[in-house]
């Protein structure tokens, strides 16, 4: 079973249907949202949502615990390994820092799919690559993923900003180096969003936080803007991103990509149709 936020994903790519599982956010099904209910398919797997319910989870006697994105502390991974074996973050990685290729890898080794695991690594970093060399002018370009619900972005830490670095950009250093936030993100001050100007700023919508995005007085300043190098990922392409699993990333490249080569053409008249 699954106590990772985004472990189920994880598990449903490897065609391994979970007995539980906790609930992040939205209204889907059992939590699971649409770029992986095929893989679900019939199965019906009892949902938490909220903290970790040790007693739940033992009732369910699951033959392992994946919580490699669970926030877990030391006192529940303890009570957890009781129950079953546990996989927690990778050494050094923190709560959430563990990359989706190393998630998906140890899984793998844990429940016997080591060779599908490659599989599907091989198939996602395949198409990083592909649109990489498509398109060379994002080697080494600044990019941000940043949150239009807290003014802020994601550090190369963690996933949103991992995905980035995927396609070649780099996440400045700035952000990554800035006190402040937590491991994987920094809040910027409304008065000073200069380190956010950057040659690719993409707009994560968790719902509902566009109205506070266009009314950011200084966001009309920035250069990102008035060159059209803006990216707005609605509701959907944010939660793909936000997840970062072999299922949804999948989704995030067929939507973002498009949108990212409108932005960074060099023309600051080319419609990005999300913003």
């Amino acid at each position: 079973m699954s106590i990772s936020l985004i472990g189920h994903d994880f598990l449903l790519a490897l065609d391994v249907k979970p007995v539980g599982l906790r609930r992040w956010y939205g209204s889907h099904p059992f939590g699971v949202w649409p770029w992986a209910q095929d893989q679900l398919g019939d199965a019906k797997p009892a949902v938490m949502q909220g903290e970790i319910d040790i007693e739940r989870v033992a009732l369910l006697k699951p033959d392992l615990i994946e919580a490699q994105w669970s926030g877990m502390t030391a006192r529940e991974y303890h009570l957890l390994s009781q129950i079953a074996p546990t996989l927690g973050p990778a050494k050094g990685a923190g709560d959430y820092g563990t990359s989706w290729m190393e998630m998906l890898r140890r899984l793998g080794a844990a429940t016997g799919h080591t060779r599908k695991a490659d599989q599907v690594i091989d198939r996602i970093e395949g198409r990083f690559r592909a649109i990489r060399k498509a398109n060379p002018a994002w080697l080494g370009a600044t990019a941000t993923m940043s949150w239009a619900g807290a003014i802020g972005a994601y550090r190369r830490t963690d996933l949103r900003g991992q995905f980035l670095e995927q396609l070649g950009f780099k996440v400045p250093d700035i952000i990554n180096d800035m006190p402040g936030g937590n491991e994987f993100f920094v809040t910027m001050p409304s008065e000073d969003l200069s380190p956010m100007d950057v040659d690719a700023l993409v707009w994560l919508d968790t719902g509902g936080s566009v109205s506070r995005l266009k009314a950011l007085p200084l966001r009309y300043t920035m250069r990102a803007y008035e060159e059209g190098r803006e990216v707005y990922a609605d509701p959907m392409i944010s939660a793909a991103l936000s997840h970062s699993s072999p299922l949804s990333l999948e989704y995030a490249l067929d939507q973002l990509a498009p949108l990212l080569e409108k932005a960074l053409d060099g023309d600051p008249a080319t419609v990005v149709p999300s913003s």
